[in-house]
């Protein structure tokens, strides 16, 4: 399975920050892997122009309305005719201060694919629900509620954040990585059948250059959903290179 790394800049970037994507795209002359960045949706159409099919350029969400009086919303066929060919949905950020429920995110999911996007579908734990020690419960839940039935490998792609590691600098041991990911690989197909065995898994939580090589070499582990390290290109490049060509 090729691998995929993702880069999500958040709320991070103007116009000047464009230089980073035109750097990136310099230096990928032969990726071995699929590469996405999700820059704001303000920077959406210039991101794609610089890209020019270097690399592939997503959303940050998306409303689960195609269109209508939904004053500041972005459907997903708005971030299609911009140049997006996914979405990230569900991140945990949107979970947590947004309140989005699994089902939202199930209808968002929907959304995305009726306007042609891959949707990236976020999952993890908190840190007092790791520490409970129901960190696979909980995942297994959000798999469950956030994944249509119909969900298939050309479609979704699921980004496993523990929430207890994003921005903080910590980082499950390879051997926790691993399991989790095994666990949702087995979440996947209970959810959709043998379509999941093909579904993309990436890790994402304070992924950097120092532990790339690591963390894309275990077990499930289908690529990188990467945060504060995609916002300078020798950062993502770094993340890149841990890639082991197939």
């Amino acid at each position: 399975m090729r691998q995929l790394v993702a880069g999500n800049w958040k709320m991070n970037g103007v116009a000047a920050s464009l230089g980073e994507l035109a750097a990136l795209k310099a230096a990928l002359t032969s990726a071995p892997c699929d590469v996405l960045l999700c820059p704001p949706a303000t920077l959406l159409a210039q991101a794609a122009a610089v890209a020019d099919g270097a690399f592939a350029i997503g959303g940050q969400d998306c409303s689960p309305q195609d269109c209508g009086a939904f004053t500041g919303d972005i459907s997903a066929a708005m971030l299609r005719d911009a140049g997006a060919s996914a979405v990230i949905l569900g991140h945990s950020e949107r979970r947590q201060y947004h309140g989005e429920s699994n089902a939202l995110v199930a209808d968002k999911t929907q959304a995305a694919w009726r306007a042609g996007l891959v949707a990236i579908i976020c999952v993890g734990e908190s840190d007092a629900e790791h520490e409970a020690g129901k960190s696979h419960p909980v995942c297994h839940n959000q798999i469950s509620g956030s994944v249509p039935s119909t969900a298939t490998a050309a479609n979704t792609v699921i980004a496993y954040e523990p929430v207890w590691a994003i921005g903080t600098g910590k980082t499950p041991t390879s051997n926790e990585i691993a399991a989790m990911h095994a666990h949702l690989r087995r979440c996947l197909i209970e959810a959709v059948g043998a379509e999941g065995r093909g579904i993309k898994i990436l890790y994402g939580g304070s992924v950097k250059p120092s532990n790339a090589a690591e963390i894309l070499n275990l077990p499930e582990v289908n690529g990188a959903l990467v945060g504060g390290a995609s916002l300078k290109a020798n950062d993502f490049l770094g993340i890149i290179a841990g890639v082991k060509p197939v």
